[in-house]
């Protein structure tokens, strides 16, 4: 395995198209086809599913691009700061982030950011998605990566990440459930939730009044990291981002169960004033945020699957 291989295979998880993927790469379609059998062979699995659709990663792809995207960022990151070694980048971020994106991998991102801008100052508040707009707007705030509104803003913004919207229960407490869960099937379900301040209750509402299904949640709390706690301990379950409880999930603590019919997603989104447009270093850290979501919870969609919703909810 080297380094050309493991790019060929990240365009090609990312894009879900040889054609793309080929063109992002600057290559021809048989030679990407050629290097990934080569890898397939190499660690003897199969990566990828063809079908008429594109490709589909396998569950061995999901893992090997956890494991080698924050490989290949850092190769990156280590070209460019020797290509620029005497410059000392300098200055201050004011970065704004949904609780929920905070709690999860803000510490490794900023880890990984400060290795490469040590002279950088971080300033980072959270909040509502609501309070974090207009944070930006007044220029507290340089940028703020937050849940997608639902109308259309006055900010400059850039789709970072769709994450997928699971079902949580204890692992040890929690009741026996299918493998999937259909969206209708969560009325029968005692459930906490955040409440209807929290954007992640919009867009969960906003998923299941478009299938016409009303859910009335048990318990309404809006820190997230007592909701994980109280259904780790109990038999009562949530719906979060994966990115939320991926961590306990692995740790066997918790069980992370896809709902379907409707499927339920959100958008992370980054807003910036159009008048105070964002330096390198914050997309730097915005980048490594979104990287480190994506690290999280593999497999789940990079971009808004559907461009013309615009910043539609």
């Amino acid at each position: 395995m080297d380094l050309k291989q493991i790019q060929y295979f990240i365009a090609l998880f990312e894009d879900g198209s040889v054609t793309r993927a080929a063109k992002r790469l600057n290559i021809v379609q048989p030679a990407l086809s050629m290097q990934i059998s080569k890898l397939e062979t190499e660690l003897n699995s199969q990566l990828f599913e063809r079908g008429p659709h594109g490709m589909t990663p396998t569950d061995a792809a999901r893992q090997m691009y956890r494991l080698y995207l924050p490989i290949m960022r850092d190769i990156d990151h280590a070209r460019e700061q020797l290509s620029r070694h005497d410059v000392i980048v300098t200055g201050r971020i004011s970065l704004g982030m949904v609780a929920s994106e905070a709690q999860s991998v803000l510490p490794e991102s900023l880890a990984l950011f400060n290795a490469l801008y040590p002279h950088v100052e971080v300033s980072v508040a959270d909040g509502f998605s609501a309070q974090l707009i207009d944070a930006v707007e007044a220029g507290r705030l340089d940028a703020a990566i937050i849940n997608r509104p639902r109308g259309r803003l006055s900010l400059d913004t850039s789709p970072l990440v769709v994450e997928e919207m699971v079902l949580v229960t204890s692992a040890e407490h929690g009741p026996a459930l299918p493998d999937t869960m259909t969206a209708s099937a969560l009325t029968e379900l005692e459930l906490v939730l955040p409440t209807r301040r929290n954007g992640l209750r919009g867009v969960l509402d906003a998923a299941l009044l478009n299938a016409d299904i009303v859910i009335k949640p048990q318990f309404e709390i809006d820190l997230l990291t007592t909701i994980v706690q109280f259904v780790e301990q109990s038999s009562i379950a949530t719906i979060m981002p994966r990115v939320v409880v991926q961590r306990k999930v692995d740790d066997g603590l918790l069980r992370a169960t896809p709902i379907s019919a409707p499927r339920i997603v959100r958008h992370i989104v980054c807003v910036s004033h159009p008048k105070r447009p964002i330096g390198p270093a914050t997309t730097e850290l915005i980048d490594i945020i979104a990287d480190q979501i994506r690290r999280v919870t593999t497999g789940i969609e990079i971009a808004d699957p559907d461009p013309a919703n615009g910043n539609q909810a």
